[in-house]
């Protein structure tokens, strides 16, 4: 219980690290949820070549207009550099409507309306793609219906020769495609994880650096277990009410919220469990606080790109999904995008748990292991030390 007290008293004392770990989470929250809060882009600049001019090509420019994802920046007659045009305009993408649009519609001639996307950003790049998509598929079906329409067909009919069979699709799990609803719970995930290890860093490799280690632990215990439970006792602790602020922010901000409070709770705690013992066993392995520091942040740093939530893992090289299977991120996040977007249950994401549960299993023991290590080097530099006390 000393010792408890002691580990206690020292994250406390620690102003640093306690803003770290209670601030900077709460802090990422905030200022995520207000980047990602709007959930979709809209309005992205479009720039429109009329080169028809004609009540056509103007209809179109309507259905562009009333389209909330897209914007019309500027209208053109010509264009002799579309990419130069692009840059200059900082255009999402390029609509060139062609001359004789209008009449070569008229006679069926099937003109060619050319959209140029600006696709070094993809997540825009599909939205304004798909925005004018729709726009110009609604125009082009109705422009079909119509001439069908003069052939003498009725209504009923150019619209079932238009379209000879019905395509429903249905979207299930965020059917408004919500990317805050998908980004957000995520990342905070990620920021959690990085003060967890921030936290555990300096655990007992700032002890061995200040030489406090023997004095303040190994003098008291000599027991390598102990020291393990003692040294994550307070990030268990500070993160319960740290998950709970999470999972309030999700009501705050009116984002998703897990199938069951029980499942959530049992995802957090083995994640948390596992992300404080790789914490430990770096910290341990590492006499300096710096290094440790560095070696847990190069891991957890890429954690995010490599955990297969936004690319799937079988897609990356077999190192890096060796890597991303180490990490506690990995499985938490894939079973918590299961649990969250599609309300699946424990028992459909076991893989994940069975994951969490093998690396809480490795790195506790490691953590073990390497801690008795470093205890029995203390243990040797004591003696040393009473030994050159007697010599004097």
């Amino acid at each position: 219980m000393y010792l408890v007290r002691r580990e206690f008293k020292m994250f406390f004392s620690n102003t640093t690290l306690l803003l770290v770990f209670v601030a900077a989470p709460i802090i990422y929250a905030v200022m995520l949820a207000s980047v990602y809060k709007s959930g979709k882009a809209t309005e992205l600049p479009v720039v429109v070549v009329d080169r028809d001019n004609s009540p056509m090509s103007l209809q179109i420019l309507e259905m562009l207009e009333d389209n909330e994802g897209i914007e019309i920046k500027k209208v053109l007659a010509e264009s002799n550099d579309v990419q130069a045009d692009m840059v200059k305009l900082d255009a999402s993408a390029m609509v060139i409507i062609p001359d004789r649009f209008e009449a070569d519609i008229l006679q069926a001639r099937y003109p060619e309306v050319m959209v140029y996307c600006n696709t070094v950003n993809l997540l825009t790049a599909n939205f304004v793609s798909k925005s004018i998509q729709t726009s110009l598929g609604t125009f082009a079906a109705g422009a079909e219906i119509k001439a069908l329409q003069r052939r003498g067909m009725s209504g009923a009919e150019a619209k079932m020769k238009y379209e000879p069979f019905k395509q429903n699709y249905v979207k299930v799990f965020n059917e408004t495609g919500n990317y805050f609803s998908f980004m957000w719970p995520a990342m905070l995930t990620v920021v959690l994880q990085q003060v967890i290890l921030l936290a555990m860093a300096v655990s007992i490799a700032f002890e061995v650096e200040n030489n406090s280690f023997g004095k303040g632990i190994v003098s008291k215990t000599k027991s390598a277990l102990a020291t393990v439970l003692i040294k994550v006792a307070p990030v268990w602790v500070l993160s319960i009410p740290m998950v709970g602020i999470f999972y309030g922010f999700h009501v705050l901000y009116d984002a998703p919220l897990p199938s069951g409070p029980f499942n959530f709770i049992v995802l957090s705690a083995l994640f948390v469990v596992s992300a404080t013992f790789l914490g430990v066993m770096i910290s341990a392995m590492l006499p300096n606080a710096l290094k440790a520091t560095q070696v847990l942040m190069l891991l957890s740093a890429p954690g995010f790109i490599i955990s297969g939530y936004t690319w799937p893992i079988f897609a990356m090289a077999t190192p890096i999904q060796w890597l991303a299977n180490a990490l506690p991120l990995t499985p938490f996040l894939n079973a918590f995008k299961h649990l969250l977007m599609e309300g699946a249950t424990l028992q459909q994401v076991l893989p994940s748990i069975q994951q969490l549960a093998i690396q809480i299993v490795a790195y506790f023991l490691l953590s073990v292991i390497l801690v008795k290590w470093r205890i029995k080097k203390e243990e040797k530099k004591m003696k040393l030390q009473v030994a050159a006390v007697e010599e004097k």
